[in-house]
């Protein structure tokens, strides 16, 4: 056989390879996505040094990223915002950066996901995550640009591509599945499985899967990755992170801009969570009233409260659209953002 037809074989092989392994993923409830990575989050961060004082920054971790719709608050305010949330992080790093390394001096959102939020500044994964994120949006170089690029395309072609930066997801990617097998020491030291329940657009608004409402077995798995541990988390902090945030928010303040602090929603055994380890009166309350800051909490408000998250931390879409709305009604009734549509 000469090389020329064990050449056509060996692409006709993997060719029918790929078919197979993709017609048993999308079996199995994966779609074509792309990947919520440091590449597509760099992007956006590129934006913010053209932005507006019109123009409206949201930070946070995956609370703000699910619960915040894109297209419901350019809608209502002719204003589309951009996002900068990043899951599993506190947003102080990300802030620091805007506020010391840009100009923008319009509205930037910040969202309060407690347990995040309220840990040592510079220190854990929640530290870590968003600064590499920053690191790589300053260091990347133009090979690492193309090859995003070139990426998205087959990232919304094909399921088995489906990939994560999170490091234990239950992805499908050959990374992935390589790190997940059990040989040895390498067991997953009883964490659950952290299956993907969202996709995300271009301009990384997520949609959350509505199989979150409709699979209550799938919907506690995720359920199970939040109550994974908690016992054994840092003991969370105030007076470290006003101190932080203080001069951040005075610098920023000065130049024009404006802060606003949100708490999304949470329910079930994860609020329950929060309420006992993180209350309300003992870190949100003192932390707005230390920092003379502006908050809005759900609880607070009638049409902001009476939400349930499927899996207990985030909105299913329906629902963050409506939230969305709601909070949008909010702060341009208190007059924090602007409606360019009435101008």
């Amino acid at each position: 056989m000469n090389l020329k037809k064990s050449l056509g074989i060996a692409i006709l092989l993997g060719i029918a390879f790929l078919a197979v392994w993709e017609t048993y993923v999308r079996s199995q409830g994966y779609i074509s996505e792309l990947d919520d990575n440091k590449a597509l989050w760099a992007i956006q961060r590129a934006k913010v040094d053209k932005l507006t004082p019109d123009d409206v920054v949201l930070l946070g971790s995956s609370r703000v990223h699910f619960d915040i719709q894109l297209n419901e608050w350019e809608e209502a305010t002719g204003v589309r915002p951009i996002m900068l949330a990043s899951d599993g992080t506190t947003p102080t790093p990300i802030f620091k950066e805007i506020v010391e390394e840009t100009d923008f001096k319009g509205t930037v959102v910040i969202g309060v996901a407690p347990v995040l939020f309220f840990s040592q500044p510079g220190k854990g994964f929640m530290w870590n995550r968003p600064t590499k994120r920053l690191r790589h949006y300053y260091e990347q170089t133009y090979a690492q640009r193309a090859n995003h690029y070139l990426s998205v395309p087959l990232e919304r072609s094909f399921s088995f591509l489906n990939a994560s930066e999170e490091e234990w997801a239950d992805d499908i990617d050959l990374k992935t599945l390589v790190n997940n097998i059990t040989i040895g020491n390498r067991l997953p030291e009883g964490r659950p499985p952290f299956n993907n329940f969202g996709f995300v657009d271009a301009d990384r608004n997520v949609t959350m899967f509505d199989k979150l409402k409709t699979d209550t077995a799938f919907a506690n798995t995720v359920i199970k990755v939040w109550g994974y541990g908690w016992d054994r988390r840092p003991k969370p902090v105030l007076d470290s992170v006003i101190l932080y945030y203080k001069p951040l928010l005075n610098k920023f303040e000065e130049r024009g801009g404006k802060v606003i602090f949100l708490r999304c929603p949470s329910s079930g055994g994860n609020r329950e969570r929060e309420r006992i380890s993180i209350p309300k009166a003992d870190y949100w309350d003192p932390f707005l009233s230390q920092t003379g800051e502006v908050g809005y909490h759900f609880e607070e408000y009638a049409t902001l409260r009476d939400f349930t998250c499927p899996e207990e931390s985030h909105l299913l879409s329906t629902d963050a659209r409506i939230f969305t709305k709601e909070l949008v009604k909010i702060l341009l009734k208190d007059k924090q953002i602007s409606n360019l549509k009435t101008r």
